[in-house]
């Protein structure tokens, strides 16, 4: 049995900024993380622009851990093309905005990039990806290793810690089997739904808290009009294709009849034409009527 629940992405704007769900989230990046993760404060991250041609930063949500580290969590909807640079900006500019001016970089702070994607970003048969900072020795293939004056400064032990992490959890890939607690938080990322035998971290919390009627009125219609939205946007985005794929089918079946033409006013027969370009024998007899070719 399963209890249809409010979105994750909805949730984030609106639920899960309150203290009292911070369960719900700490679950999430508990099992994603593989370490137990407890939420310091909900930060805000909108960097001022101070020309046109700035960007803001604008995160779904950004979350301070007890150690100081920053979590970025991001759900994109719709297909964006250049998805892996907004990553790339978005961790960059929340490094920026939390470091003092003056301040020394071992006090860069260490940030976690999580995006959650509902269409195929790049090409890749899994559904979770982890992305880490290296350095590799070009002669010795060695990986550069802190030094134990750099852990005793930084409080880490490998140089990939100092550096963003990246988590693209591609829902679509998921194929809704839960073989482990983080596929159970993918299965309710791409459902909506919590199995009643789920244990993983949180999602208890996500049943109770996240029930669609529980919703007080105004909520419900906030959300109503979420997923109309939603909706709404991904109706755009077929209808575009479809025009796109007609379109280009059209463009491909007008060039294939101009080679058929050609065909046939070189004195190609009709069987031949049929047989080299795929065109039915009725097809091509039909082109070669409205030529006055056919004989």
């Amino acid at each position: 049995m399963t209890k249809k629940l409010v979105r994750f992405d909805w949730a984030m704007k609106r639920l899960l900024r309150n203290k009292a769900n911070f369960d719900i989230l700490e679950g999430f990046l508990s099992e994603l993380l593989r370490e137990d993760f407890k939420i310091r404060q909900i930060l805000e991250s909108e960097g001022n622009k101070e020309t046109e041609d700035n960007k803001f930063n604008r995160v779904d949500i950004l979350v301070e851990n007890q150690q100081g580290e920053l979590v970025i969590v991001e759900i994109q909807n719709t297909r964006e093309a250049d998805y892996f640079q907004r990553m790339l900006y978005g961790t960059a500019k929340v490094i920026v905005e939390h470091i003092a001016e003056g301040q020394a970089y071992s006090q860069v702070k260490k940030v976690y990039s999580v995006n959650i994607v509902y269409f195929d970003l790049g090409q890749g048969d899994d559904y979770v990806y982890h992305g880490t900072t290296t350095f590799i020795g070009i002669h010795s293939k060695h990986e550069l290793e802190l030094s134990e004056k750099h852990k005793e400064l930084f409080q880490k032990t490998a140089v990939s810690d100092l550096y963003p992490e990246y988590y693209v959890i591609k829902t679509n890939r998921f194929d809704e089997v839960a073989k482990d607690t983080l596929d159970e938080w993918i299965y309710f990322l791409k459902t909506a739904e919590i199995k009643e035998e789920f244990t993983a971290k949180g999602l208890k919390a996500a049943s109770q808290k996240l029930d669609i009627l529980k919703l007080d009125p105004a909520e419900r219609k906030a959300y109503d009009q979420y997923m109309e939205a939603q909706r709404s946007d991904a109706s755009f985005v077929e209808t575009v294709r479809l025009e796109i794929t007609t379109a280009v089918k059209e463009a491909l079946k007008s060039r294939e009849e101009e080679i058929v033409e050609n065909a046939l006013r070189k004195g190609a027969t009709i069987g031949f034409v049929s047989e080299i370009t795929g065109f039915s024998i009725q097809e091509v007899q039909e082109i070669a009527a409205k030529l006055g070719l056919d004989k």
